[in-house]
């Protein structure tokens, strides 16, 4: 699972995502489904994916009663997804029944990777304490709910970049830093406030990245998808 690359597939529907793959011969990379294509499309989507042997992360950010996201998580599990994720700030009875649906759910040897939503990347520090109400500084509450999934079973985090590091250093090298928010330096920044470079998530001791309109919104997309591996391989200076 680390070093993957997830394509964020942010269409609204499965044709124009297929269409998108194939047009860029993008076959077989790993994908990201989020809400907007899942509640459209369902479990014939996640058939279609598998069958092109794609890798695929079910981005719902599942934020509900243990119980519900217990038999939710089991549920999923059985589309042979592999990784899903919850919000942190759902708790810690919510993280582990999470990890038990999974574990109920999946066949024999083959349980997804449970990822915790710490902050969205879409917030900074400011929405944090006035919208949100939590005090303190961004990144010290992303490591405390990093801390936090750990201790409850998951697998790993949703975080930015810039938190990466400071969460291994708390939680140990296995554990996962789900990175989106990465942009290629000629791209826009768009609604991600705390973005960075491919080269950037490397340094910062990123595991997983997740990409999205750098490479959809590019000209050349699979150009695009190939300049962002490149960095997240070796670095900036190629």
């Amino acid at each position: 699972m680390r070093g993957k690359i997830f394509l964020a597939l942010d269409f609204p529907v499965w044709e124009e995502a297929k269409n998108f793959i194939e047009q860029n011969d993008l076959q077989g990379v790993p994908v990201k489904v989020g809400m907007e294509l899942f509640y459209r499309e369902g479990s014939r989507l996640i058939d279609s994916l598998k069958q092109n042997h794609h890798e695929i992360f079910l981005d719902l950010k599942l934020h509900d009663i243990p119980t519900t996201v217990k038999r939710t998580m089991k549920n999923l599990a059985a589309l042979g997804v592999d990784m899903v994720n919850v919000h942190a700030l759902g708790g810690s009875d919510m993280i582990r029944q999470a990890k038990q649906g999974l574990t109920a759910g999946s066949s024999a040897g083959h349980i997804p990777k449970l990822i915790a939503v710490t902050i969205l990347t879409s917030m900074n520090n400011h929405v944090m304490n006035d919208e949100l109400g939590i005090s303190g500084h961004l990144q010290d509450s992303t490591v405390h709910l990093s801390k936090l999934a750990f201790q409850s079973g998951a697998d790993g985090v949703v975080c930015s970049v810039y938190e990466a590091g400071k969460i291994k250093n708390v939680c140990g090298p296995s554990f996962l830093t789900v990175t989106p928010g990465i942009r290629l330096s000629e791209s826009a920044n768009n609604d991600q406030k705390r973005i960075a470079t491919p080269a950037s998530a490397r340094e910062n001791r990123a595991d997983i990245l997740i990409v999205g309109r750098t490479v959809t919104d590019a000209k050349n997309p699979k150009a695009a998808y190939e300049k962002v591996r490149k960095e997240w391989l070796y670095g900036e200076k190629l």
